[in-house]
C-alpha cells in the first residue's frame, strides 16, 4: 500500500461524492474506512476540510495524510463455522449468536471474517476492503443465522444487486414481548440514525424506506413467536420496527427492556436467492435454534 496519496479530479469524475470518488480511486480501502478518515479531518479538498457528501469538481486536489490509507487488515483465524452451502462462488454460514460479522474499531479478532479468511484462504471478494472481504450483507452480533459471503467480485455484485432489487428473500424467527393482536401485518416506517443516541437507529421522518412483514406463529403467555420477512434491509430493521409497535424483541437491551434476562431472540432462518453464476434458485433453511425452544419452555412455565 502507498503511504500518501494526492488525487486530482478529472472531468469524467466531476459531481461524484467525495467518499465514493476516493473509494473508486484507491484499491483495497473500504468506503466506510474512507468516511471515518473524512470525519477525522485526515482528508483535505483544496487544503480544506470537507464532508463525505461533497460533490467533487474538475481539478479538485484531494490530499490524504501520510499513512492514513493503511487500513488494518483482518487476520486469518481457525474458528469453527457451520457451513450450510459452499461452492466456488459463494459460502453461506449459520452464524453463531455473539459473533461479530466483520472487524471494526476495537474488534479485530474472533469475527466471521477472521474465520472466513482461514477457511476460504484468498478466495473472497475485495469490494468492501481488507476489513470486510466477502461481506455483502451483515447480521448484528446477537442475531444468529444465515449469512452469505462472496468469493469473487462478480458474485458480490450480483448478490448485492439482488438485495437492492429485493429479489433476495430473508426470513427470521423472533420472540417479542406481549401478545401481538393480529395474525399478520406489515410495518412500513422509515428508519434513520437516532437524533441523540448515535449508536442507535430509530423510526425517523425523512429516514430510508423500511418494510417488515410479520406472521404470528405462536403465543406464549405474554409473549409471541413471529416469522418476520424483510422487504428492505436497514440496520437493526426488525428490532427497531417491532419496538416501534410496542413489541420489542426479547433479549434486546438496546431497543427493548433493560436487563432482559434472556438472550436476543432473533434468528435469520431462511434465505432464497438466485445463484449468480448458474442462475438456479437457492433455497436454504435452518432449524429453530435450541435457545428458542429453551426460552419458549421457560416462558410457558412463568
Amino acid at each position: 500500500m502507498f503511504q500518501e496519496k494526492e488525487l486530482i479530479v478529472s472531468k469524467n469524475s466531476a459531481s461524484c461524492r467525495l467518499d465514493k470518488f476516493i473509494h473508486l480511486s484507491c484499491k483495497n480501502v473500504s468506503r466506510a474506512f474512507i468516511q471515518n478518515l473524512i470525519k477525522g479531518k485526515k482528508i483535505l479538498v483544496n487544503n480544506k476540510v470537507s464532508k463525505a457528501s461533497y460533490k467533487v469538481k474538475e481539478d479538485d486536489r484531494i490530499l490524504i495524510e501520510k499513512n492514513e490509507l493503511l487500513e488494518p487488515r483482518a487476520k486469518k483465524e481457525k474458528i469453527h463455522l457451520k457451513i450450510i452451502f459452499e461452492d466456488k462462488d459463494l459460502i453461506v454460514v449459520n452464524k453463531a449468536q455473539g459473533m461479530v460479522t466483520h472487524p471494526a474499531s476495537g474488534i479485530y479478532s474472533g469475527t466471521l471474517v477472521n474465520a472466513l479468511l482461514y477457511h476460504c484462504k484468498d478466495s473472497l471478494s475485495g469490494i468492501n476492503g481488507v476489513l470486510r472481504p466477502g461481506i455483502v450483507h451483515r447480521l448484528d452480533k446477537e442475531t444468529s443465522g444465515l449469512i452469505i459471503a462472496c468469493k469473487n467480485n462478480f458474485s458480490h455484485n450480483e448478490i448485492a444487486k439482488q438485495i437492492k432489487e429485493r429479489t433476495l428473500k430473508r426470513s427470521y424467527y423472533a420472540i417479542v414481548h406481549g401478545n401481538v393482536q393480529y395474525s399478520k401485518g406489515t410495518i412500513n416506517k422509515p428508519i434513520g440514525r437516532h437524533k441523540t443516541q448515535r449508536y442507535k437507529m430509530a423510526v425517523v421522518q425523512g429516514g430510508r424506506r423500511a418494510v417488515t412483514h410479520w406472521v404470528v406463529l405462536k403465543k406464549i403467555q405474554n409473549y409471541t413467536l413471529l416469522e418476520c420477512n424483510l422487504e428492505t434491509g436497514r440496520t437493526h430493521q426488525i428490532r427497531v420496527h417491532m419496538a416501534s409497535i410496542g413489541h420489542p424483541i426479547v433479549g434486546d437491551n438496546t431497543y427493548g427492556k433493560k436487563n432482559d434476562p434472556y438472550p436476543m431472540m432473533l434468528h435469520a432462518y431462511k434465505l432464497v436467492f438466485t445463484h449468480p453464476e448458474n442462475k438456479k434458485e437457492i433455497y436454504l433453511e435452518t432449524k429453530m435454534p435450541e435457545r428458542f425452544s429453551k426460552v419458549i419452555t421457560q416462558l410457558a412455565l412463568r
